[in-house]
């Protein structure tokens, strides 16, 4: 699954990666080193610009909701629990359907966060002697520093109780893709701990490669088959994991040094 991740790239660097045409000065976010659930994240989309003539897709920098809320939801309430969106079933799912056919977005991240419970913690769950296991966290990310690029959706939800020059009438929203965690060695791999990503936990994002970003993005691509098939995982070796403090279990901890790599698992949460 993905339920926290770190952004910190400026809009002008993502611009330059995704080869933005459009972003609001006004919706410029400050880096977020643990993002969470209902947070406002940056999403890269095509989509024409609002009230301009020419009605063709603009490759914008759009600031979303994490959590999405279906278009016709009665209410927003249940966004903070769809932040995920299963690669196997999104085509099918009420709640995601509409929005892998046209309205799919990139949420780019520095990498994600992953918990691990370390094996004597597990046992003492299973066995009843302890209700609430220690985890250890560890940071994801491409190897080569590159952006990560986690597919997602994005959807249109309107407030009825406000009118319609009001500025939070509109909701939009989104939700990360994820798919089954890989099984085959990091590319950098902890000397003391977990040596594939499927170690750490059964899920994760669905990383798209640059060769998939513009397919992924235009709306005109509506073959559901020929969209399934960007769901693929991508090449395996390309991610590492590492390690990092548990102050980033707090949503309310926030800066640069959630990133820092650490020697080993804190005491307590041996892998």
């Amino acid at each position: 699954m993905c339920g926290r991740y770190a952004a910190s790239r400026r809009p002008e660097d993502l611009a330059g990666i995704f080869e933005i045409e459009k972003w609001e000065p006004e919706e410029t976010l400050a880096p977020d080193f643990n993002v969470a659930p209902t947070k406002e994240v940056y999403a890269v989309l095509d989509r024409p610009v609002k009230d301009a003539d020419d009605r063709r897709p603009v490759r914008q920098l759009r600031a979303l909701k994490w959590g999405l809320v279906p278009s016709w939801a009665k209410s927003p309430e249940g966004g903070a629990r769809m932040i995920n969106a299963r690669a196997e079933t999104v085509h099918e799912k009420p709640s995601y359907r509409r929005a892998f056919a046209a309205r799919r977005c990139i949420l780019p991240a520095d990498g994600y966060y992953e918990w691990v419970t370390a094996r004597d913690e597990r046992e003492l769950e299973v066995e009843g002697k302890k209700k609430r296991a220690r985890k250890q966290p560890y940071f994801v990310l491409p190897a080569d520093g590159s952006v990560f690029a986690m597919a997602g959706l994005y959807e249109f939800w309107r407030d009825g109780t406000l009118p319609d020059d009001h500025p939070r009438a509109w909701w939009v929203t989104c939700s990360v893709i994820t798919t089954e965690a890989e099984t085959t060695p990091l590319a950098v791999a902890p000397a003391d701990g977990p040596h594939a990503l499927a170690d750490i936990h059964p899920r994760m994002p669905l990383m798209l490669t640059p060769d998939r970003w513009d397919a992924w993005l235009d709306p005109a691509r509506t073959d559901l088959d020929e969209l399934r098939s960007l769901l693929d995982a991508p090449p395996a070796g390309l991610m590492r994991a590492y390690p990092v403090s548990t102050a980033v279990s707090n949503v309310r901890n926030n800066g640069p040094e959630l990133l820092k790599e650490l020697e080993g698992p804190e005491e307590g949460t041996l892998f």
